[in-house]
């Protein structure tokens, strides 16, 4: 039996509503996205059984997390990239200074690349969601679980671009004929 992964992203925040780049600053989920992730996110999630649940240790996932109804371990390597000197900047404004600026290929000065969140999420999936059989429970952040995603397929992870994940949505990986594939996503 192949592993199965799902990726829950937290609720929404106040910058999640703005559009600022949330990396490392660890701020509360809104009264809103408190109540998606009771409800809503709970009720995608019950009646499934995960023999592992992991969190960001950043509390807007762990919140989540909490929330649906799941007691994660933490797992650091889930946490969101790290936006450097674009942290709490929207794209907008980024491209007024950098026009054409895209974070899958310009990166962020001061922060992480693409790249090396890949390489993070490459030791996670080597390490801990590659167990046979084992269905795990992620909840983390928008563009690290685009990147978790990509590279649970074999894709580069700047093609974690391609694969848009609203807050409280959830996205499950799985596999087909022993090839790692997505099985649903955005739910």
């Amino acid at each position: 039996m192949q592993p199965a992964l799902w990726l829950a992203r937290h609720g929404e925040t106040e910058w999640t509503l703005a559009r600022r780049h949330t990396g490392r600053t660890d701020i509360p989920l809104t009264a809103a996205g408190e109540a998606v992730a009771r409800d809503a996110l709970a009720r995608k999630l019950a009646g499934v059984t995960f023999d592992l649940v992991l969190s960001s240790p950043l509390r807007r996932a762990r919140d989540t997390a909490r929330l649906a109804g799941f007691d994660p371990e933490i797992d650091d390597r889930l946490r969101e990239l790290d936006y450097g000197d674009y942290e709490g900047v929207t794209t907008a404004d980024i491209q007024r200074e950098r026009p054409g600026w895209d974070l899958w290929t310009g990166g962020c000065p001061g922060g992480e690349s693409v790249e090396e969140v890949g390489a993070r999420m490459d030791a996670l999936i080597a390490e801990r969601l590659r167990a046979n059989g084992e269905r795990v429970l992620v909840f983390g952040h928008g563009h690290a679980l685009r990147i978790l995603a990509a590279r649970w397929v074999g894709l580069p992870a700047r093609e974690g671009r391609v694969l848009l994940l609203a807050p409280a949505a959830v996205g499950v990986m799985g596999a087909e004929h022993d090839s790692p594939a997505v099985e649903r996503w955005g739910v």
